[in-house]
C-alpha cells in the first residue's frame, strides 16, 4: 500500500512538474528572479543604513560623555583649588566611571564599523551579481524571443509547404483531366473526319457528304490533267525554241 501511494504521489509530482514546465515563461521567470535580487539587495542597503545609524547614535554619545570628561576634570580641579577634597575625589569618580562607558562605546563603536565594512563589501559584490544577471537575462530574453520567433517563423513554413504540396497535386489533376479531356477532343474530330461519327449540328445528309467528296475528288483530277497538260506544252515549246 506504501509502494502505491508512493508511486501515486512521484506520478502527480511528474505530471505537475510537466505542467508547471508548460506554464512557465522564461521572460517573467527571469523579471521575478531579478526582482527578488532587488529585493535582498534593498534589504542589505538597509542594513547598512541601520548600522551607519547606530553607530552615529554611539558616536554622538561618545562625545557627550567626552564632553562630561572634560567637565567633571575640570570640576575636581576646582575644588580642590578650594580644598575640597572630597568633592574633588567624587568628580574624579564620576570621571573614571564615564571613561569606563567610553571605553564600552568605543568598542561597540569598532565593532559597527567592521559590520559597516562587511555589509559594504556584501552589498557591492551583490550589486555587481544583480547587475551581471540583469545582462545576462536580458541576453537570454532576447535569445528566447528570437528563438520563439524562428519556432513561429518555421511553423508558418511548414503551414505553407503543405498547402504548396496540395496546390501542386492540384495542378497536376487538372493538367491529367486536361490532357484527357484534349485527346479526347482529338479522337472525335478524326472520327468525325473520318465519317465514323455523324455530326447532328450539320445540316448534310451522308449522300450530300458522299457528293461533295466525289465532286472534290472530280475537281481534284482535273484540276491534276489540267497542271500535266500546261507543263506538257511548255516542255515541247522549250523544244522547238532550241
Amino acid at each position: 500500500m506504501a509502494g502505491l501511494m508512493e508511486r501515486t504521489m512521484t506520478l502527480i509530482k511528474a505530471k505537475w512538474s510537466r505542467l508547471l514546465d508548460r506554464a512557465e515563461k522564461p521572460s517573467e521567470t527571469l523579471d521575478y528572479s531579478y526582482e527578488r535580487q532587488l529585493e535582498l539587495l534593498q534589504n542589505v542597503k538597509r542594513g547598512v543604513a541601520d548600522v551607519v545609524t547606530a553607530k552615529k547614535r554611539l558616536e554622538l554619545q561618545t562625545q557627550t560623555l567626552e564632553q562630561n570628561v572634560v567637565k567633571l576634570d575640570s570640576q575636581a580641579r576646582q575644588a580642590l583649588a578650594q580644598n575640597r577634597e572630597d568633592l574633588a575625589r567624587a568628580a574624579l569618580e564620576r570621571k573614571s566611571g564615564v571613561q569606563q562607558q567610553l571605553q564600552g562605546l568605543d568598542g561597540q563603536i569598532k565593532q559597527l564599523e567592521a559590520q559597516q565594512q562587511k555589509l559594504i563589501a556584501s552589498e557591492q559584490q551583490l550589486s555587481a551579481r544583480v547587475e551581471a544577471f540583469r545582462s545576462e537575462k536580458e541576453v537570454i530574453k532576447a535569445q528566447y524571443s528570437a528563438a520563439e520567433a524562428q519556432v513561429r517563423i518555421g511553423e508558418a513554413a511548414t503551414g505553407i509547404g503543405n498547402q504548396m504540396a496540395d496546390t501542386g497535386a492540384a495542378i497536376e489533376r487538372a493538367k491529367s483531366k486536361t490532357e484527357e479531356m484534349q485527346a479526347r477532343a482529338s479522337a472525335i474530330d478524326e472520327l468525325t473526319a473520318s465519317g465514323a461519327l455523324e455530326d447532328l449540328t450539320s445540316d448534310q445528309t451522308p449522300l450530300d457528304r458522299e457528293l461533295a467528296q466525289m465532286a472534290s475528288q472530280s475537281q481534284v483530277e482535273q484540276e491534276l490533267a489540267q497542271m500535266k497538260n500546261e507543263v506538257g506544252t511548255g516542255a515541247a515549246q522549250k523544244e522547238l525554241e532550241t
